[in-house]
């Protein structure tokens, strides 16, 4: 994906200048401090007028998706550019309302996969936030061995006929649009995979929502029953659906282990100014419990030197997008995000167990379900144990010997 050429340092004073005065006109006051709530499933809107307003603000100007192409909505920045409207951002206290997996994972493998005409119905779309995407992948019978799915498109001419049944498809009860693989081929494993997009709101469409251990429901079981889904909106050719799905998958598990930065938001509040909170200090103004002191240290050094890496490897990686790299990026960040969790049980103690009920305060209940959530991060995406095949095969050349 081609992005603008760097500009001069007095041009990105200009445009530093010009985003600033863009944010204060046009950037809700009432949205400080509020961002968390544009990370719900509805996004910014479930912030009420001033969220939706905000949305459209900033997916007119293409801000949201700052690099990606202006034709398709994008805001056509070079990546310095695109830096200048990230930071700007967070010094007025504002966020980017743009998200979901259209950004993380479907916007960036269309662009690379789609024809055209796809990229001009679905982009803009993606970029303004006005339709939400869920991803049919799961099945049943089909987790770590994807390849095995049974979900089956017939082919009747102008139109595929899909019958299946997807699981944990994240988001799906809130979806317009689904990116799915099917199979098109039962003679062929691999290569009898297509990459297919069904409007959740065709005939035949059923979600049925999974409840967590951690009280919500952010995925659903969906069943397939004769949805007629269109030949125009197979991505690629038949057949070529399981390298599309596969270059998906890497940015998916690039944005799961938090690469480029984005989840540097996971140290605040941070472990240290918790402990010293709950535990107290010693005499000379270090956290009283020497052994986590420890554990704390180690693990802000191990975090942040994965944070180095990730913006390293994105950045060599530039030229040509995603690699196999994401599988490390994966395993790492997802195993720090849940050592930062239970260190956080520790510290807080019994008050860092709460799951209702008065005594506990709203943080503390939000962090018992965020760590029983992110026992799950290690397998959605592609369990560790597949992102240690994939380097071992990919990065390392080991193969198979059987």
């Amino acid at each position: 994906m081609a992005t603008a050429p760097a500009p001069t340092v007095d041009a990105l004073d200009d445009f530093r200048h010009e985003v600033r005065t863009w944010l204060e006109a046009n950037f809700p006051k009432a949205l400080v401090g509020k961002g968390s709530a544009m990370m719900t499933p509805q996004g910014a809107d479930s912030a009420g007028p001033e969220g939706t307003a905000w949305r459209k603000a900033v997916g007119a100007r293409g801000w949201g998706t700052p690099t990606w192409p202006k034709a398709y909505g994008g805001g056509g920045l070079s990546k310095a550019e695109a830096a200048v409207v990230a930071k700007e951002m967070a010094r007025a206290g504002a966020w980017n309302p743009i998200g979901g997996m259209g950004i993380l994972m479907f916007g960036p493998t269309l662009l690379e996969y789609g024809s055209e005409e796809q990229k001009l119905r679905h982009i803009p779309s993606i970029c303004n936030a006005d339709i939400r995407w869920c991803q049919g992948y799961s099945e049943p019978g089909a987790g770590s061995d994807l390849a095995a799915l049974q979900t089956f498109a017939e082919d009747k001419g102008d139109h595929y006929v899909v019958n299946g049944q997807k699981t944990w498809t994240s988001g799906g009860q809130w979806a317009d649009w689904c990116f799915a693989l099917v199979r098109t081929d039962r003679s062929r494993k691999h290569e009898g995979i297509s990459f297919v997009l069904i409007d959740m709101k065709s005939p035949g469409v059923t979600v049925k929502p999974i409840q967590m251990i951690s009280g919500i429901s952010p995925f659903c079981e969906t069943f397939f029953d004769n949805v007629k889904v269109p030949k125009e909106n197979r991505v690629g050719a038949e057949g070529q659906g399981w390298t599309i799905g596969k270059r998906l998958l890497q940015h998916e598990r690039t944005n799961i282990s938090g690469a480029g930065g984005r989840a540097s938001g996971m140290t605040s509040p941070s472990l240290s100014d918790v402990a010293r909170t709950c535990l107290g200090v010693d005499a000379d103004g270090r956290i009283a419990n020497a052994e986590l002191r420890l554990r704390i240290v180690r693990f802000e050094m191990e975090w942040r030197t994965f944070l180095l890496t990730a913006a390293r490897v994105t950045q060599e990686a530039k030229a040509g997008g995603v690699s196999e790299v994401s599988s490390i990026l994966k395993t790492t960040g997802t195993r720090l995000v849940q050592e930062r969790a239970e260190l956080m049980i520790e510290i807080t103690g019994l008050q860092g167990l709460g799951w209702e009920g008065e005594g506990f305060s709203a943080t503390e209940l939000a962090g018992v379900r965020s760590w029983l959530g992110g026992k799950a991060s290690t397998i959605y995406g592609g369990s560790t144990e597949i992102q240690y095949n994939v380097v071992a095969k990919r990065i390392l050349g080991m193969l198979d010997h059987q």
